[in-house]
């Protein structure tokens, strides 16, 4: 499988230099390679009933962040909103 490093570094904009993409390459076929190795989940759920998942407290922890200070990082905004480019007709 031909793995075109530059286009998706492109697609990331990310920048990298030509003596780095070999082992990019490299690294990109060992993750498919893994990927592809795994094997196959059945549809069946199974639940173990006497291990019952515990779910966390969906609380926000730290502190928070204004918002003028987030959007100062935003490549564009307008009236408080980030602007991004339209992706669908």
């Amino acid at each position: 499988m031909e793995i075109d490093i530059r286009h998706i570094a492109k697609l990331s904009r990310l920048r990298i230099d030509d003596s780095e993409l070999s082992g990019y390459e490299k690294e990109m076929a060992d993750i498919i390679a893994m990927v592809e190795a795994m094997p196959d989940i059945s549809d069946e759920l199974t639940v173990d009933p006497d291990n019952a998942m515990t779910l966390r407290s969906d609380e926000i922890e730290g502190k928070r962040i204004p918002r003028d200070e987030m959007l100062k990082n935003a490549p564009k905004t307008v009236a408080g909103c980030v602007v991004v480019p339209k992706t669908v007709e």
